[in-house]
């Protein structure tokens, strides 16, 4: 395995001197990272806890560690981690965002991975329920967990509060792969688990190299992908070893973003994958067809009309096979407001002088609001990376319009998880796939605060284990603390919008050496 070593600055054709020693930032941050990922990987690795599901018997999975942790003790430790992990985090990007891995090292840190069990929910035996019943030719969509086999099947029983009468909320692709690990892992809840496990690491892998060849050519770029993403503890943390499901949606989204460029068709059936795992990955569409509006008519046509009926190719069969209940839980669900957002106090202090339906609709219509404003002050800021950083030593990026892309969705999905009444620290996902490609300013500064501060209002993360001490600490804080977190982001976002607009660094500027076309 090769070290991780910072990247200094490109100097055109300077003579390469011999190799300088880390200075005390870069063995400060590598210190706090290694500690980070030691205790995630420390409660991952352990026996279950309040934040870690018991599976049931190992078969030929990997088993635990006889390590038992409180529930005052993982909640410690997970806040240890997750406030290290985040300091390395700012310290990198204090220090110019430069942080680069070796190969051995991301696949060392996947393999260890898959010696452990998710944490921080309970989701991953969601996935292990709704694979086991349409596995077996039943309707995920419709049948609760609970319901199964007369509430005694190995699998779909093991289901925690709240979901345990709660149906499928996620798309035909998200299912057919749980069915796969279904079919793999048969009666064992933990082999089952670990198969979808293998999905998400090898998901977060591709992510990253994709996001390579979405930098190629810019070593900047190259360099905040391991940062903001590889080893970013607090995604590693919340994402990959809770096993969400949001990175397999995300790496069928940057696979689109990648091929969009050439391959229209190629991008639509990723984007079909992607929108057919979660419904809300479709702003990536948006973003791709923005990213061709300088072509040509005839061309811009074509390319529209191949994404458009690739994504059907993919996304009409798998509908059709999940049969028509598909949305009913996500429409059940569309109103629901979680504790650690900002519509959380404004649900609690309207509900009774208005009627709680009332209010919800009040929530939904200044949710939409908020992320329109979101989205246009985002875009006001974000720029692509390539574009800004070394201009002269640079080559031509391999991927013209692929940056673009990945920045509009970036500026779509982000506005969408900082507005939405409903959300949770792993929606966040997207946004830090795809923010390696925008350029640093604020917004990695205001996002990591955000992340993290999610990240402990779900910790330990499950309904059940904790002590009344732990439930009332970790309640308190999300509902809190948190919501006024996200509120500060909005402030600080639209800030920062107003600062670029009044720098004017938020318009576009020609290529230097060019001059605009004569009026």
């Amino acid at each position: 395995m090769s070290a991780p070593e910072p990247v200094a600055p490109r100097q055109g054709l300077a003579a390469e001197g011999p190799a300088r020693r880390p200075g005390p930032a870069v063995l400060a941050q590598r210190a706090l990272l290694l500690l980070s990922f030691g205790l995630l990987l420390l409660v991952a690795a352990a026996a279950p806890s309040a934040t870690k599901p018991a599976l049931g018997p190992r078969g030929w999975a990997p088993g635990d560690l006889p390590v038992h942790l409180s529930p005052a003790t993982v909640t410690a430790t997970l806040w240890t981690a997750y406030l290290v992990g985040g300091a390395a985090v700012g310290l990198g990007l204090w220090r110019g965002g430069r942080l680069r891995l070796g190969w051995g090292w991301v696949l060392g840190l996947a393999a260890v991975a898959l010696l452990t069990a998710p944490f921080g929910s309970a989701d991953h035996t969601n996935y292990a329920a709704y694979g086991r019943i349409a596995a077996q030719g039943g309707d995920p969509y419709v049948v609760a967990p609970v319901t199964w086999a007369g509430g005694h099947d190995p699998v779909t029983s093991a289901v925690e509060p709240p979901w345990t009468r709660t149906p499928s909320i996620y798309g035909p692709a998200g299912t057919a792969l749980q069915a796969v690990t279904s079919l793999v892992g048969r009666d064992n809840l933990r082999e089952t688990v670990w198969v979808w496990q293998v999905l998400v690491v090898l998901a977060w892998v591709l992510v990253r190299w994709l996001l390579l060849r979405l930098a190629e050519g810019s070593e900047p770029v190259r360099s905040r992908v391991d940062l903001l993403w590889t080893a970013n503890p607090v995604v590693f943390g919340v994402a990959v070893l809770g096993a969400h499901i949001d990175v397999i949606a995300t790496v069928f989204a940057l696979a689109a973003i990648v091929a969009a460029v050439r391959r229209p068709w190629l991008a639509g059936l990723a984007l079909g994958a992607a929108v057919s795992t979660k419904i809300t990955y479709g702003v990536v569409g948006l973003a791709i067809v923005w990213s061709w509006r300088s072509l040509g008519r005839v061309r811009l046509g074509r390319n529209v009309l191949g994404l458009a009926v690739a994504t059907l190719l993919v996304a009409v069969p798998l509908h059709l096979w999940a049969g028509p209940h598909v949305f009913d839980q996500l429409l059940r669900a569309r109103r629901s407001v979680s504790l650690g957002t900002p519509w959380r106090p404004v649900l609690e202090l309207l509900t009774g002088p208005l009627p709680g339906a009332t209010v919800r609709t009040l929530v939904s219509v200044g949710a939409v609001a908020v992320m329109v404003a979101l989205a246009w002050a985002l875009a006001r800021v974000a720029r692509p990376a390539r574009l800004v950083d070394n201009p002269l030593d640079d080559p031509a990026p391999a991927h013209p319009s692929a940056a673009p892309a990945a920045v509009a969705t970036f500026v779509l999905g982000t506005a969408y998880v900082l507005a939405a009444p409903y959300s949770l620290p792993w929606y966040d996902t997207l946004t830090w796939a795809t923010l390696p490609v925008v350029a640093g300013s604020v917004l990695d500064g205001v996002l990591l605060a955000r992340l993290t501060v999610m990240a402990l209002a779900y910790v330990p993360g499950r309904v059940l284990g904790m002590t009344a001490a732990v439930e009332g600490f970790t309640l308190g804080f999300r509902r809190y603390v948190a919501p006024y977190a996200g509120l500060l982001a909005w402030v600080a976002i639209a800030g920062a919008a107003k600062r670029a607009s009044r720098t004017g660094r938020g318009r576009r500027q020609p290529p230097r050496g060019t001059r605009p076309p004569a009026s």
